[in-house]
């Protein structure tokens, strides 16, 4: 047999498939690390919306804290005579429960029956009342609801009235809550953050961080901050 004829040698097949399978590996890193890229993006995509919707709401929500109306006296006929109480807080922060409640007017139309509806004509009367009510010919009906923001077992959390909790957002690691606070209850401005304020008149704002993990492990935790100013002086 010529030279020329002869096939490759058994070391020649060696080294071609040791080449090939390297080239293989290569595009196998190649194509995971794509992957896990993608997973990762996407699992940091995923925890970013979810703060978004979460944080959006609760905005909405405590930028609405203390709007009872549009008089300042309203008369309590309310059936356990608890609306006058609620005005005097319309905002707390139990830090060792993880609990911040709102009492807000209700925002949009769609929502479940309000725990007070106020009735007023806006010149001379307002009056509160349990539950929803309608309003009459001359007045206005501004629908206030009690919610209850909390945290536990790695779930945030909703209360309205006496419905059940309904659970907002999974994978929650940190949930805080903090007051911008006023030097005096004449500034308009917030000078310092606290999340024990020692008198309600001096908040001017809400700062609220929430921090979610990846249950894969895909991506670090990420906290979010936001704050929202009152749009109400708060008694």
């Amino acid at each position: 047999m010529s030279r020329r004829s002869r096939g490759f040698s058994l070391v020649e097949l060696l080294i071609a498939l040791a080449l090939s399978l390297i080239v293989v590996l290569g595009v196998v890193q190649v194509f995971i690390a794509a992957k896990n890229t993608y997973l990762s993006q996407n699992a940091a995509a995923n925890m970013q919306e979810d703060a978004r919707f979460v944080l959006s709401k609760m905005i909405q929500e405590v930028r609405m804290v203390g709007m009872f109306g549009c008089l300042e006296t309203i008369t309590d006929s309310s059936q356990k005579g608890d609306f006058h109480a609620s005005q005097l807080a319309p905002i707390r922060w139990d830090s060792g429960g993880r609990k911040l409640t709102l009492v807000t007017a209700d925002v949009g139309v769609n929502g479940d029956k309000p725990d007070w509806t106020v009735l007023s004509d806006c010149r001379t009367h307002s009056t509160a009342y349990s539950e929803g009510r309608k309003p009459v010919a001359g007045q206005l009906a501004f629908p206030i609801r009690r919610l209850t923001y909390s945290y536990s077992n790695d779930q945030l959390l909703m209360k309205s009235g006496a419905a059940a909790p309904q659970v907002l957002v999974d994978n929650v690691s940190a949930f805080d809550v903090s007051f911008g606070l006023a030097s005096t209850a004449t500034d308009l401005a917030a000078s310092r953050y606290s999340s024990n304020p020692p008198d309600a008149a001096l908040i001017r704002s809400v700062r609220l961080s929430l921090t979610l993990f990846d249950p894969n492990h895909r991506v670090a935790d990420q906290t979010f901050n936001v704050v929202a100013a009152l749009r109400n002086r708060l008694p």
